[in-house]
């Protein structure tokens, strides 16, 4: 790995660590080290770094601002790439954007309101970026990138890049084709939305980020919803009525503002949080016979 660290560093192709702890890096304050942390400063830099993945046959996984992340105590194995600053480009053309993967999803929100277009208000609370978004579809109050999307840029593991289009993306319910079929990172994302009425957009905006505080516990460190909704029911009212809010296994903690969260209420560690969400999988089946899938997405070693 030294050799590899040497001839990425060579490059000059953006940040370049070696066993960076990812607690750093994720929103609920998680994560062991990461054999390789890229941080590439342009599209055509993380071309390089796939290259060398590819010549290598290292494993690797992007991450964008890391929340819907739970990364194990004993971190990954291979590369990470964080898409950041390098890939956080926005071009707005009347009604259509085209956006870096690494731009801040709630920023763009920001920014897209002030030029009085409406189709993104749902995305106003969502700490992610807009690649992360597009790969698991990321949505709130009744709509979802899906809705909005008109192609992705996929950079493929194998290097090659590739437009696809809403259909080719497969969406469905927190889910891209991303996820399963073929795996890449999201480069740049273009989104139609439309002309709206500037002061209803910024009202609707804030008032998207007034409920979630008043609903959410950000003041914790969290990685966002934990479960799916297990349709027609919700999963933060079914762990809400097992009396399940506020139970806690070590620094992990099921909040007292919504059951569908865990906060690391202080110290946590992926088995904490590990041990808490197989609690709740059990007693929500016990009581209602209902099977709880997670949301948020937990990777690294075994």
């Amino acid at each position: 790995m030294e050799a590899i660290l040497t001839e990425l560093q060579n490059l000059y192709i953006g940040k370049v660590k070696q066993n960076e702890p990812l607690l750093n890096h994720t929103t609920i304050k998680i994560g062991g080290p990461a054999d390789l942390f890229i941080e590439p400063s342009s599209v055509e830099n993380l071309k390089q770094v796939m290259s060398v993945i590819e010549k290598h046959r290292l494993n690797w996984r992007a991450i964008g601002r890391g929340s819907n992340l739970l990364v194990s105590d004993k971190g990954i194995e291979g590369v990470v790439i964080k898409l950041g600053s390098g890939l956080d480009h926005l071009e707005v053309s009347d009604t259509e954007i085209t956006v870096g993967g690494g731009h801040s999803l709630v920023s763009l929100a920001t920014l897209i309101s002030k030029k009085g277009l409406t189709g993104l208000e749902f995305a106003s609370g969502i700490p992610g970026s807009v690649g992360g978004a597009v790969y698991m579809n990321a949505g709130a109050h009744g709509s979802d990138i899906s809705k909005i999307l008109t192609r992705a840029h996929i950079l493929f593991d194998d290097g090659t890049m590739e437009w696809l289009s809403n259909d080719e993306m497969e969406f469905s319910y927190r889910t891209s084709v991303l996820q399963k079929k073929r795996p890449g990172i999201v480069v740049e994302a273009v989104f139609h939305l439309a002309l709206g009425d500037r002061a209803a957009i910024v009202s609707k905006m804030q008032h998207n980020k007034d409920y979630r505080k008043e609903t959410q516990p950000w003041n914790f460190p969290c990685a966002g919803s934990i479960f799916r909704n297990p349709l027609p029911n919700y999963a933060g009212k079914l762990i809400e009525a097992a009396d399940l809010k506020g139970y806690s296994i070590g620094g992990a903690k099921i909040s007292e503002m919504h059951g569908n969260f865990i906060v690391n209420a202080g110290n946590a560690t992926a088995v904490d949080v590990l041990a808490l969400i197989q609690h709740v999988k059990d007693t929500i089946y016990s009581l209602y016979e209902v099977k709880m899938e997670t949301e948020v997405e937990i990777i690294g070693r075994k």
